[in-house]
């Protein structure tokens, strides 16, 4: 049995990431930590774990002191607290996917100015791998450090890559337009998040200046070749989960549709969790899996791709894609706890 950790397991994404790993046939859940629920059991706190895991959650110190014993460490705490939890967990020899933001930038200066934070482990920044299995499920397989994407950027690179690499791309900037649930804003208080807050109103924010958009830059950039810029616009909309992306990509040659989805369903041939659809995608379609559902069609009046693509952000957003970056490292079936259909409705 692979046994693992959860530092911050009482979130919306580390209970996903729970959830997952209780039901995954080769995985032992050695602890739960959380320091806002430190001494009480899972199932107090989560009642759908009733007499399934009683278990008490530990604080954060607690845990770091009991890493070394695992195969596999899980991090889904805020950016800015992983750094230390992941340095420790690596000299220790222990692997470790992290789902913030802490790694996944490979510039510390880069993370500095979107995050306002020094990075107190720069020098392991090299060494952690972006953790998108379709793009780079070898290094992922080597790797000790794992940078599990954000939601956005998942949803965005699948759908826009195929491009790219085929060298179809003819300006930049790229034009993002995303939408997420309401979860993607996490457990916490906050206004903006009460039900009359959220309820009936889709509203963007952090417009031109989201963290997202340095992650996606640097991925799109480096798979491409290319200064891949974007003008990256995400907002919020009255439902639990789910995220839609609609991207805007300049031609450098007139297609038509039929070109692009031979060419997407091609590029994706071999991915299991990646489904390109004759239709438009929609997120009810994806929810609770780790599936991604992409759609397109070509505006010949103005040469623009526009590409749709749906994920569960709670799931391929955040922990089903761990589990599958936990997979690929360990090397077990990289389908196994995640290959389940969604759920409707």
């Amino acid at each position: 049995m692979v046994n693992v950790g959860i530092i911050g397991s009482t979130g919306y994404a580390g209970q996903q990431l729970v959830w997952l790993l209780l039901n995954h046939p080769h995985v032992n859940i050695d602890f739960l930590s959380s320091n806002s629920y430190e001494g009480l059991k899972y199932s107090d706190i989560y009642v759908s774990y009733s007499q399934i895991l009683d278990e008490k959650c530990i604080s954060n110190e607690a845990a770091i002191e009991k890493t070394p014993d695992l195969d596999v460490l899980f991090c889904a705490m805020p950016h800015g607290k992983s750094m230390d939890v992941v340095k420790k967990a690596f000299e220790s020899g222990v692997k470790v996917i992290d789902l913030s933001a802490d790694f996944r930038l490979k510039d510390a200066q880069v993370y500095k100015q979107w995050y306002e934070l020094d990075h107190t482990c720069a020098d392991l920044l090299g060494t952690a791998v972006y953790g998108l299995p379709e793009l780079h499920r070898a290094s992922i397989k080597d790797a000790q450090i794992i940078a599990n994407p954000g939601c956005y950027p998942t949803s965005a690179i699948l759908g826009i890559v195929p491009i790219l690499k085929a060298g179809l791309a003819e300006s930049y900037p790229i034009v993002i337009d995303s939408k997420s649930g309401i979860s993607g804003a996490g457990r916490g208080c906050d206004i903006s998040k009460l039900y009359a807050e959220a309820n009936e109103s889709t509203r963007a924010y952090k417009v031109a200046s989201h963290r997202h958009t340095p992650e996606i830059e640097q991925e799109l950039s480096s798979l491409s070749g290319c200064d891949a810029n974007v003008i990256f616009t995400p907002h919020i909309v009255p439902m639990n989960r789910g995220m839609l992306s609609t991207c805007y990509v300049k031609l450098n040659k007139d297609v038509d549709r039929e070109h692009l989805l031979s060419m997407y369903k091609d590029f994706y041939k071999d991915e299991y969790f990646v489904k390109v659809l004759d239709s438009l995608p929609e997120t009810k379609w994806v929810r609770g899996s780790n599936f991604c559902h992409i759609g397109l069609s070509y505006d010949n009046r103005t040469g623009m791709a526009v590409i749709v693509s749906a994920i569960d952000n709670l799931m391929r957003g955040a922990a089903s894609q761990a589990v599958q970056n936990m997979n690929i490292m360990l090397d077990i079936d990289e389908k196994c706890g995640i290959d389940f259909a969604p759920m409707f409705p």
